[in-house]
């Protein structure tokens, strides 16, 4: 295997770049703009889901390049945060763009300390100054970038964002990112602008997918991000969620389950793995 190179932390060299752009469906140029950053964004959030099935059953989750490109890219799988983040690293590397990894607290108005657990990164590009936090593994959105300024408000195709900077502890500022909803404004994460690196993922990916308490091995759920609409999967209710707040829910009978997942979700899952995850209890 070659050896990534001196300062590839995110080893964007030892990506397959054409084969990943196949999978995004993205065909501009490949220059570290931010027309690209914007593009590369979005096709990557509607293109690759959302998923936590290998956690579920408990199939060890590699965050190595080639690892995760055999899963999100080749075998047109999804993952969670970690795992796509790791990929679009990777890609923002090979094409040049400075950015940092960071940690996040997920908190979606929850009144307690969370563990940092969600991936993120702060991106800026060579014709602009400014940092852009890109988001890609939360599962729903956002679009693209948004630029990392206290009180900016974007709309991206009626999906509403706002970022706010508040006093942190020991004098680091924090960063909460909010979403507008039927409810109005909530909080769906926080995070510093602290760098972070692959080797910190690596253990909070461990937490999730391993600790009794992590939501992401009690039960299957995948999420798709469209312009028009986010649909959601949580064991077998299956929602719709419109950018307006308009929701819309169903039970998947198991027959329907691999067509659902497939159809609805563009995830591919072998036989073998379908039954395991019809067997966990939240399935019955």
């Amino acid at each position: 295997m070659t050896r990534p190179k001196a300062g590839e932390e995110w080893n964007g060299g030892l990506l397959d770049l054409d084969a990943y752009l196949d999978r995004v469906g993205y065909a501009g140029e490949r220059r570290p703009t931010l027309e690209v950053l914007r593009a590369l964004h979005r096709a990557h959030v509607t293109s690759i889901p959302f998923e936590n099935f290998d956690a579920v059953l408990g199939v060890p989750i590699p965050l190595d390049v080639g690892a995760v490109q055999d899963k999100l890219v080749r075998r047109r799988r999804g993952g969670y945060c970690f795992e796509h983040v790791i990929l679009f690293a990777a890609v923002l590397e090979r094409l040049g763009f400075r950015f940092t990894g960071m940690l996040g607290r997920v908190t979606l108005g929850a009144d307690k300390i969370l563990p940092a657990t969600h991936a993120l990164l702060a991106v800026t590009a060579e014709d602009d100054e400014r940092r852009w936090l890109c988001d890609v593994g939360f599962g729903s959105g956002p679009l693209g970038p948004i630029e990392l300024a206290d009180g900016v408000e974007v709309d991206f195709s009626g999906w509403r964002f706002r970022m706010e900077r508040r006093p942190g502890a020991h004098g680091v500022e924090a960063w909460w990112l909010h979403q507008d909803g039927p409810d109005g404004w909530v909080d769906r994460h926080t995070f510093t602008l602290t760098p972070h690196h692959t080797i910190d993922y690596v253990v909070g990916s461990h937490y999730v997918s391993t600790h009794p308490r992590s939501p992401f091995v009690k039960r299957p759920f995948a999420q798709r991000f469209a312009p028009d609409r986010l649909l959601k999967l949580d064991a077998t209710t299956l929602t719709t969620v419109l950018p307006d707040g308009t929701r819309t829910e169903r039970k998947v009978a198991p027959h329907e389950l691999r067509a659902v997942l497939d159809g609805e979700f563009g995830i591919a899952v072998s036989a073998e793995d379908l039954a395991r995850l019809m067997d966990r209890p939240a399935m019955s």
